[in-house]
């Protein structure tokens, strides 16, 4: 069973056709999802999965308890550094999510950098990503750092500098 990281920015409160539809797929194909507790993407992909009444599903949360468990799944507690705070605690989460994926599916809004990071952490460790970009209308799947790079490429440079900003130090040397 391939492990399957779904996640996306936050002020979507919608899920685009083509990505209800990968879902569609995933849940047919029967893999294993892994999943965030936020709102926007992450509860909408709950949500629907909670409808289907999917049970391969993994909800990972930093907080004492997830925000969202629509489908009363498996939940993984990853506690954040005890200095940790804003996206800095939800970090360690995703980063497990990402390493335990075979692929991801990110739904993203051309500015969320967490997002955005979160594709690049696939690409670092090889596991095919594909991205439905809602600010521009777009799908397509990156493969590796070069291919993030391309996706980012297109953002303003504010969204840019956010990404910068919020990337480890490994992150930054697979992309130089």
């Amino acid at each position: 069973m391939a492990m399957i990281f779904i996640c996306g920015s936050c002020d979507i409160v919608e899920l685009p056709p083509p990505a209800i539809e990968r879902i569609c797929a995933i849940v047919s194909a029967e893999h294993g999802v892994l999943i965030g507790d936020a709102h926007g993407v992450d509860a909408e992909a709950q949500g629907l999965l909670a409808g289907y009444r999917y049970e391969h599903v993994g909800v990972f949360h930093s907080g004492k308890e997830p925000r969202n468990n629509l489908g009363d799944w498996a939940a993984y507690h990853v506690p954040p550094s005890e200095s940790a705070q804003g996206y800095s605690a939800e970090a360690a989460k995703d980063m497990e999510m990402a390493r335990r994926a075979d692929f991801g599916l990110m739904i993203w809004d051309g500015a969320s950098p967490e997002t955005a990071l979160n594709v690049l952490r696939l690409a670092i460790i090889g596991s095919p990503c594909v991205v439905y970009d809602v600010s521009r209308g777009t799908a397509g799947t990156v493969y590796d750092p070069a291919g993030w790079q391309a996706m980012i490429r297109h953002g303003d440079d504010d969204v840019r500098q956010q990404i910068e900003a919020l990337m480890t130090p490994d992150e930054r040397m697979a992309v130089q």
